[in-house]
């Protein structure tokens, strides 16, 4: 078995808030996984040794709401084709796996394009990207959020629901994407109107369990909120308005929250001369309560996972992931380690913790080289000349 074996690493494995000084990993270089992790690792003649020179390694970070078809400087996300928006996207992707993002959930995809994407990533036809679980085009009722050209798949009944949740598990879905509630970014709806039906979300669940994929709600406020958790939807996207009726549902459902609070800041800071003013008027009317209620969230044992809506206007897909976790800490009160905690909370979301999200044995070897302790800082995170490996393969 040929090695690559890591030394003089200060390791923060994602689990144990103390880094390890001074500590040793090896990587088999055919599988990309981690092998043994140790004070000290005797390397075998063919072994390839690097030395980390007591710089911090920490877990890649695993971002579970993102658009890579969507343009961060566009706010209706423009009309491009097909062809350049495949391009921008593997753009967005290399650009997330700079920032540290070593795997990252579609959370709706333009022309369905996260799904061939994925599979050429997997066949090995692009390369320097991150790993990509696809969701291909949300689902939306007409007129609502999402409901643009190329979009989102448009239904108006469990029976077309189930139809079409079908088509796109087919076509090779890897998780589902669903409107409960208006948004920010549409002109015709606001965040309290009910979008899709129990009913309709609910055969959305079934159908997407019944094939162990999971299914992420778009749903900013009530009754919006409330009718996915009803559904049974595994996370719940935004949930700006969660109540703590809602908050109590989720902690005994587990249903998680990825809050992506950098979208609701980048529209509100940056876009108050550049948006629509009915775009901008709905996020900055809604951020005070998010900072809020997410907070109420958290400190009531709800599962937040880490997500950026990365795409939407001014969240930038080389940024905002470390940002997030830095508003983390500064807005929801949480520590360094349960900030960067809540990129393991995506993998447990994702169904992907067995393998992916924090540095231990067996699980593959993707993760970040920076200089300071994430742990004393979370804005270490933020460096931007980072070394990034994904399966133990140095990307940047």
């Amino acid at each position: 078995m040929h090695r690559k074996i890591f030394k003089n690493a200060n390791i923060f494995d994602g689990v144990h808030e103390d880094v390890f000084k001074d500590f040793s990993f090896a990587v088999d270089v055919e599988t990309g996984k981690i092998t043994e992790i140790a004070q000290e690792i005797s390397p075998a003649a063919d072994d390839e040794v690097i030395d980390v020179n007591h710089k911090f390694v920490a877990p890649g970070l695993i971002n579970a709401h993102t658009h890579i078809t969507s343009d961060p400087n566009i706010s209706t996300g423009g009309d491009k084709d097909v062809v350049e928006t495949t391009v921008d996207a593997i753009k967005a992707l290399r650009a997330f796996l700079k920032s540290g993002c070593t795997y990252v959930r579609q959370c709706g995809a333009r022309y369905g394009i996260d799904i061939p994407i994925k599979r050429l990533i997997t066949e090995g036809k692009i390369d320097n990207v991150p790993h990509v679980m696809a969701s291909g085009k949300a689902f939306t009722m007409t007129g609502g959020h999402g409901d643009y050209a190329n979009g989102g798949n448009v239904v108006d009944s469990p029976d077309e629901m189930r139809k079409k949740i079908r088509e796109s598990l087919k076509a090779g879905a890897d998780c589902i994407k669903i409107m409960a509630s208006g948004g920010v970014m549409s002109p015709g709806d606001f965040m309290d109107e009910a979008q899709l039906t129990i009913d309709e979300m609910k055969v959305a669940v079934y159908e997407a369990h019944n094939k162990h994929k999971i299914v992420a709600a778009h749903a900013e406020g009530n009754p919006g909120i409330r009718n996915a958790i009803e559904a049974g939807v595994d996370s719940i996207e935004h949930g700006f308005y969660v109540d703590d009726e809602e908050i109590a549902m989720m902690k005994e459902r587990g249903t998680y929250i990825v809050p992506t609070i950098i979208a609701a800041a980048s529209v509100t800071e940056k876009g108050k001369e550049t948006l629509p003013k009915w775009e901008h008027q709905k996020m900055a009317n809604a951020m005070d309560d998010a900072y809020t209620n997410v907070k109420k969230a958290y400190e009531n044992g709800v599962n937040i996972a880490l997500g950026t809506d990365a795409g939407t206007p001014y969240n930038y897909f080389d940024m905002t992931t470390p940002k997030e976790l830095e508003m983390m800490v500064d807005r929801i009160g949480m520590s360094e380690f349960e900030a960067y905690r809540t990129s393991y909370k995506a993998a447990e979301l994702m169904k992907i913790d067995d393998e992916y999200g924090s540095i231990e044995k067996d699980k593959y070897a993707d993760f970040i080289i920076i200089d300071d302790n994430p742990m004393e800082d979370i804005k270490a995170v933020q460096q931007t000349d980072k070394e990034v490996y994904v399966s133990g393969r140095k990307e940047f």
